[in-house]
């Protein structure tokens, strides 16, 4: 990972550009103070601050975050999603709560290193071990919980996930320079903490939170939500409302057991706001970062769209639709299975046998739903009943219950920790799945943006429709210009092709894959 700009980052900071705000973090020797580079303090001179990459590096260096600006109320960086290295995948991790769950040697085994190995690596491009950034994280979620919900101190700690409530009150002293009951009316600054949105089913309960996630502007939300609308599988998801006042419930898959989640647009800054119902607090930080996945929150919209912005082809559709995110997917297994099932028919066709794949399985194996939602079925579930209820074409059920069986055993593992092009030899490596597969579910389950569809027909169509290129190869060479930004690349396209081209399910390359 290359070092910080001195030069570049201090004319950010000085101009105040909210742009940078969590990419970087500004260090001033002379105060012992860390800001966010649009800070309205006045600007140190150059020859007294130091930029860090982490706030973790910049807690290493004996600094404490700023009371005015409250650097850590911004988004997460975008790298950890934009740069593929030991880094990125390790940083990835880390926000998701694996050492909290697995400690270092854990986090460094799915990395494929050894724990001295990645702390040195860490330490080197990042500023800080493994230990030291998975602290600063549960400060800075500690922050965000007790500015944006009403939850007592002691459930703040282990939400955020801290061992003991004197840990999380000794890390925020050092971090903040007060208690967290002081941090809390300094965070709030006048505003109330969020609350649930009324109809959701999720007001009461120990262990029900709603917590705001802000995101980088521009922010398309009305769109994602669209998306998730357009793809919602009846009985798993359910859909409420449209454009901003969109929202969508569904059961999450965390490690302490299933949370049901509601998330809404938030309507008075770029975001989202999620209330869930958990089945124990410590869940709050992984259910956090997965939901900022889903919603891609912590993407460079701005790099973003003037970087295609400026390009002759995708110019006008980047003007139209500014702050298109990458739809993540909430668990990478279900992503999947989801994925191949859907593959070779239509969007409704695909949401009616997924809807109805859940609800055979349930009557199959007994089950009742506790409430109107259903958890999506498990590799294991459809691995060992999957072979009564899938209907369809043989090849496609051959490869549902193939790749189904290889999730549960073990065989098959996919982690948001795997390098793209890991993630992807490993899909390619299983019977029936072929690189439109591959590609659309290293997209969606890394967030990685610079992944472009060739062999998609939606894409190729619309690109002749558009006067370019409509072959996998040309649309290949064409992209080389979009990186590596070619996953958003995709998405504009996508959004817009002809309605009759969207009926589109797949490419010839992947129904090659499917055929023994």
């Amino acid at each position: 990972m290359p070092a910080l700009d001195h030069d570049l980052c201090y004319r950010a900071l000085a101009s105040r550009d909210a742009r940078f705000d969590g990419q970087f973090i500004a260090g001033v020797r002379t105060t012992g103070i860390y800001c966010r580079p649009s800070c309205p303090a006045m600007t140190p001179k150059p020859g007294n601050v130091d930029f860090y990459r982490t706030a973790a590096a910049a807690h290493e260096a004996g600094l404490r975050a700023c009371k005015r600006c409250q650097p850590d109320a911004v988004p997460g960086n975008p790298d950890w999603n934009r740069r593929d290295d030991l880094a990125g995948r390790a940083m990835r991790l880390i926000l998701d709560g694996a050492i909290e769950r697995e400690g270092v040697p854990g986090l460094a085994a799915r990395l494929g290193y050894s724990s001295r190995q990645l702390t040195r690596v860490l330490a080197a491009e990042l500023g800080a071990g493994p230990l030291a950034l998975a602290r600063a994280h549960r400060a800075e979620s500690a922050r965000a919980l007790l500015a944006g919900t009403d939850l007592p101190v002691a459930q703040v700690a282990f939400a955020a996930g801290f061992a003991s409530i004197r840990q999380c009150n000794d890390t925020v002293r050092e971090v903040y320079g007060v208690s967290p009951t002081e941090l809390r009316q300094l965070a709030r600054r006048g505003r109330e903490a969020v609350r649930p949105a009324a109809g959701t089913g999720l007001e009461h309960g120990s262990t029900t939170v709603t917590v705001r996630l802000a995101a980088r502007a521009p922010f398309d939300g009305i769109a994602i939500m669209a998306y998730l609308a357009d793809h919602a599988v009846a009985g798993v998801e359910r859909m409420t409302g449209a454009g901003a006042e969109a929202a969508i419930e569904r059961l999450v898959p965390l490690p302490h057991g299933q949370a049901r989640a509601s998330v809404r647009l938030d309507t008075e800054r770029p975001g989202v706001i999620c209330t869930a119902s958990l089945a124990a607090i410590a869940d709050l930080a992984p259910l956090v970062a997965r939901i900022r996945r889903w919603f891609d929150l912590d993407a460079d919209a701005v790099a973003i769209d003037a970087a295609l912005g400026a390009d002759a082809l995708l110019g006008p559709l980047v003007a139209a639709a500014p702050g298109l995110r990458i739809p993540g997917a909430i668990d990478a297994e279900e992503a999947l299975l989801r994925t191949i099932i859907g593959q070779q028919i239509s969007l409704p066709a695909a949401k009616s046998m997924l809807g109805r794949l859940a609800a055979d399985l349930d009557e199959a194996e007994g089950l009742t739903p506790a409430a109107e939602l259903r958890p999506f079925p498990t590799p294991a579930r459809i691995a060992e009943n999957g072979g009564a209820v899938l209907r369809g074409p043989a090849t496609r059920r051959r490869t549902v219950l193939t790749t189904a069986q290889a999730l549960a055993s073990g065989e098959l593992v996919l982690d948001i920790g795997l390098p793209a092009a890991e993630l992807r030899e490993r899909l390619m490596a299983m019977p029936g799945i072929g690189p439109w597969t591959a590609d659309y579910v290293t997209m969606r389950v890394l967030g990685n943006p610079d992944v472009l569809l060739a062999e998609d027909l939606v894409l190729q169509r619309t690109l002749r429709s558009l006067g370019a290129g409509g072959t996998a190869k040309q649309t290949r060479a064409l992209g080389e210009r979009w990186a590596p930004w070619r996953s958003y690349a995709t998405l504009h396209l996508w959004r817009a092709a002809p309605p009759i081209v969207r009926r589109a399910r797949r490419s010839a390359a992947d129904a090659a894959a499917s055929t023994p």
